[in-house]
């Protein structure tokens, strides 16, 4: 039996190591909330933030690459920190936080009752080749629901495009961070606005 038992640790010890993994979060320039932001403007709603749905592709922590035309890769040896719909989501929030007009959020981490709801689809989230260059594409397609009625007040397609530094993966990433800030300050804005319209 013990001579048995050593082959298997031998056999073990031989298996191939899998190749290690670079994490990397999504990089962030969004101001920190001021304390006592809002004041007189702050709204009285409250605003759930969901995770947008995505499809296989860009539902993981792949950080996808269209290097030419339709073909589809990903950067080999390196994901996101989470999956990315749950990264966007975060970005939304902390624009939103930053932003202060709406202080009563929350996430669909916890289904707290909400006034009104973001919800979506992420349709990019990826670097695309143009010219030889990488450049950052994020495209989101988003509604603003009552979830009391479950009736739509307002929906939006919201898109940015940022091209990378260099083509090392470090000033992809950078890029990526630039777009997704950009992207939610625009939601962040646009989400206010409507809600104001909604509670007339």
């Amino acid at each position: 039996m013990a001579p048995l038992l050593a082959g298997l640790l031998v056999g073990c010890s031989v298996l191939p190591k899998s190749a290690p993994v670079e994490l990397y979060q999504l990089p962030s320039a969004l101001p920190q909330p001021a304390v006592g932001t809002g004041g007189s403007a702050q709204r009285p709603e409250s605003l759930r933030v969901t995770r947008p749905a995505a499809g296989t592709l860009l539902a993981g922590q792949r950080i996808i690459v269209l290097p030419a035309g339709d073909q589809v890769s990903h950067y080999k040896g390196a994901q996101w920190s989470e999956p990315a719909p749950l990264l966007l989501r975060n970005r939304l929030l902390d624009a939103l936080r930053s932003d202060g007009r709406i202080a009563q959020l929350s996430s669909d981490d916890r289904m707290l009752q909400a006034d009104f709801e973001l919800d979506g689809e992420l349709r990019a989230f990826q670097s695309v080749y143009r010219d030889g260059s990488p450049q950052v594409l994020l495209r989101l397609d988003l509604r603003l629901v009552r979830p009391a009625t479950q009736r739509i007040v307002a929906s939006r397609r919201f898109e940015q495009l940022q091209p990378a530094a260099d083509s090392a993966l470090p000033a992809v990433v950078s890029a990526f961070g630039q777009a997704s800030d950009r992207l939610a300050l625009q939601v962040a804005d646009w989400s206010v606005e409507q809600i104001a319209q909604a509670a007339r």
